[in-house]
């Protein structure tokens, strides 16, 4: 298969994470990159052996080499980059959130034609447990679904030794806090395992901001939730109950579970030394029986090698990516909801 010749459209953290994932991907080629910081892309372009590097956008995408573009910026300009790439013809993979909000990702979605596009938030189901889940899932084994739970806090540390990019905690450049930094993981990963056939209708939640005595760990201006939770109604009776919070006043754990009518999974969504899917399984007789289904290490180069070899192949062979843009609405209208729902106080209907 020819690699997909791709540019990268910022050069910060995420975008040399893509960078070092195509080094060695059979997938993609990185041609030229981008930043508004020529240093930058200077030293990106450096660093990887990238023959172009351009301090404009315009510059990238009006570069017949390229075929497809990794949008690595701040949320509130991934929309207007995205439809300037279709309109040059380019393939679009974009970094999560999608984009601020479920009207901009439809526009990116009325605008791409027959180009490919996905998002970064399909990261966590590319190591191999993810698909053990997702085909024990799909087999039935655990009946009925009654309960989808995500429930993951990071406890507080200690004041950081500089403060965190002030774009992290933004509603205006971020579009929200954790749940739009994180959330977007959580929601992805639970509704991919289970096959996208969850439809959620209603959310109700709540959200707050950072304890009072941990505003010195965020950097000043930040405006955006730091605790989250959320409970979202699902067609045929299913629930998602999800919560997540960073700067705990309380100690880290993590959880994600799916619970059905006739047993329950117990998952690690991040990569770890020794993951476990747990099945409880049930009998008349015995009541619940628990036992190992999977184990073993994964790490977060599979977990960032996903998406960009995926939307390569996807590219080559014409087939959807693992999260598509389509599919990145559904988890952008349960995000929506749950902010209006937070926001308004009330229960929010998801269209």
């Amino acid at each position: 298969m020819e690699k997909v010749r791709m540019g990268i459209i910022g050069c910060g953290v995420i975008g040399n994470v893509h960078l070092r994932m195509a080094q060695n991907s059979g997938a993609v080629d990185i041609v030229a990159v981008a930043d508004l910081r020529e240093e930058s892309a200077r030293r990106a372009a450096e660093s990887f052996g990238i023959g172009k590097y351009y301090t404009s956008a315009d510059d990238l995408l009006s570069d017949d080499e390229v075929e497809g573009v990794v949008l690595a910026m701040p949320t509130a300009a991934r929309m207007g980059l995205a439809l300037q790439a279709f309109a040059k013809g380019k393939h679009v993979l974009t970094e999560k959130p999608v984009a601020m909000n479920a009207g901009e990702v439809q526009q990116m979605i009325d605008a791409k034609g027959d180009l490919a596009a996905a998002c970064c938030s399909s990261r966590h189901r590319f190591p191999g447990s993810a698909q053990v889940a997702t085909d024990f899932i799909a087999s039935g084994a655990l009946g009925d679904l009654r309960v989808v739970r995500c429930r993951a806090f990071q406890a507080a540390e200690e004041p950081p030794k500089k403060s965190p990019p002030p774009w992290r905690l933004s509603k205006a450049i971020n579009g929200g806090g954790i749940l739009v930094n994180w959330g977007c993981y959580d929601l992805d990963y639970l509704l991919g395992i289970t096959g996208w056939n969850l439809k959620p209708t209603v959310a109700l939640a709540q959200a707050w901001g950072v304890p009072p005595q941990f505003e010195s760990h965020v950097a000043e201006g930040s405006d955006a939730e730091t605790h989250f939770a959320a409970l979202i109604a699902c067609e045929g009776g299913s629930v998602i109950s999800f919560e997540r919070g960073e700067y705990m006043p309380i100690r880290s754990e993590e959880a994600w579970q799916i619970v059905g009518t006739k047993g329950s999974l117990h998952l690690q969504m991040v990569p770890g030394d020794d993951n476990k899917i747990i099945h409880d399984d049930t009998s008349t007789e015995k009541g619940v029986e628990s036992k190992v289904i999977w184990q073993g290490a994964e790490n977060w180069d599979m977990v960032h090698a996903g998406p960009i070899n995926d939307f390569g192949e996807a590219i080559r062979t014409g087939r959807q990516p693992k999260t598509s843009l389509e599919r990145a609405l559904i988890v952008q209208k349960i995000t929506d909801a749950i902010y209006a729902s937070a926001a308004q106080n009330k229960a929010i209907e998801i269209d």
